[in-house]
């Protein structure tokens, strides 16, 4: 890869390639369940930062892998992440109408579609991921891969996550329970991106473990960023509701530790996450800068 000119260009264009490869899987619009497509497609064509298919392609990068292997998996990975948003902003959790500077799903096809959507798209990456063996049958890094994916987006990771987070909502939780919830919520599926991308690209268990602990704490920095986010920033900038945290009394790093030592934490977890990186022969600096950028960002 080499030197770029600047760091938001290359970011640009490569947000522009992950946003074709998500476009490329999306399912057709057609046929009797037609709007269930819509519906799924609204969601996957809202913008956002498609951070986890990035994280997932420059991982697959850093270790010199075949990017069209990981074609598959950087779309699934967008349609967990999406699903698990149209199913947070439904009546029964967060009821949120504004996602991404626009309306909510549910709003736009009611709540019966907002549940089957989210429900289809999260089944739906699963037969895209398993498309990756048409392309590279030999490559055995696949089903690690798969593997990785459900567990970190199930039980034992992100929807773990959601479920202690629901039952906890409104209440005070524990420093030990929030990293629970941030751990299995948040960094489960930045987890899974980086995992894949290594597995992919034919990582060993070592290598991908190492992965793991620095995606680990991108995770974690990444959501105490969010904290942060809903206390300092705006809703023109967030493109969601600012102050919910507070409304909702939701406990949060910056409530139990103030705006200081939360933005300490972040800069500590983030440079330990680059160390960790720092420690693999294989190097991918645009990596790097990414995670610096998604700790310092605004939005």
């Amino acid at each position: 890869m080499g030197h770029y000119v600047s760091f938001q260009d290359e970011l640009k264009l490569r947000t522009d390639m992950t946003e074709e490869v998500i476009r490329k899987f999306l399912p057709r619009e057609e046929g009797f369940a037609k709007s269930m497509a819509e519906a799924m497609n609204y969601s996957m064509c809202a913008g956002g930062k498609r951070l986890r298919p990035l994280l997932l392609m420059e991982t697959c990068r850093m270790f010199g892998g075949d990017l069209s292997v990981a074609e598959p998996f950087m779309a699934a990975m967008e349609m967990i992440h999406t699903h698990s948003l149209i199913h947070d902003d439904l009546p029964a959790i967060d009821n949120d109408d504004y996602r991404r500077g626009r309306l909510t799903t549910h709003k736009v096809y009611g709540e019966a579609m907002g549940v089957l959507s989210g429900v289809a798209l999260l089944n739906y990456a699963y037969e895209t991921m398993l498309t990756a063996f048409d392309i590279a049958p030999e490559n055995s890094g696949i089903i690690e891969a798969v593997r990785i994916m459900a567990h970190k987006t199930g039980l034992y990771g992100m929807l773990g996550g959601q479920s202690v987070d629901v039952e906890n909502d409104g209440k005070p939780v524990s420093k030990d329970m929030l990293d629970y919830i941030y751990r299995h919520k948040t960094s489960a599926l930045l987890e899974a991106a980086m995992m894949a991308g290594a597995v992919i690209a034919g990582a060993d268990k070592e290598q991908t473990a190492v992965i793991e602990q620095a995606a680990e704490k991108i995770g974690l920095a990444f959501q105490i960023q969010d904290d942060i986010l809903d206390v300092t920033s705006t809703s023109e900038e967030l493109g969601k509701p600012v102050h919910s945290d507070e409304k909702n009394h939701k406990t949060t790093y910056v409530t139990l530790f103030g705006l200081r030592e939360a933005s300490h934490q972040v800069a500590v977890l983030s440079e330990e996450a680059i160390e960790l990186l720092d420690s693999i022969d294989q190097k991918n600096e645009f990596l790097k800068d990414l995670i610096r950028y998604l700790v310092s960002r605004r939005k």
